[in-house]
């Protein structure tokens, strides 16, 4: 589901052990601990920090999207009684815990579509 762009250095500089554990909370605690990156001016000069801290916003909000969505026709589809309603929906939020752990890594992280979007809009 993602490409991974690499480890290591990017313009900005080497990737610290602070870098990596900003953007990984950036996933966990999205959309609060990326806004927190950006509006911390040691924090939004970090290449690595600034490009998870806007992925994971935007994943946040692509996802309560699908969330609401899904709940909506599962809901509907099992006429409100439960099972898939709530369980499916719930499962999407393993996916930020993947990206945290790869941003922990070090990993600049491409969301297929969501990426190409955000640089298209020079937000990354």
């Amino acid at each position: 589901m993602t490409e991974e762009m690499g480890m290591g250095t990017m313009p900005g500089g080497e990737i610290t052990d602070q870098d990596k554990l900003w953007a990984a909370l950036s996933y966990i605690f999205a959309p609060l601990i990326g806004i927190i990156v950006l509006l911390m001016e040691e924090n939004k000069k970090r290449p690595f920090q600034k490009y998870h801290a806007v992925q994971s916003i935007a994943v946040a909000i692509v996802l309560w999207v699908i969330i609401v969505i899904l709940s909506i026709v599962l809901g509907a589809v099992t006429f409100f009684i439960g099972g898939l309603g709530g369980c499916c929906p719930l499962l999407l939020w393993l996916l930020p815990l993947y990206y945290a752990y790869q941003a922990y890594q070090g990993v600049w992280i491409e969301v297929p579509w969501l990426t190409e979007f955000l640089k298209g809009q020079g937000w990354l």
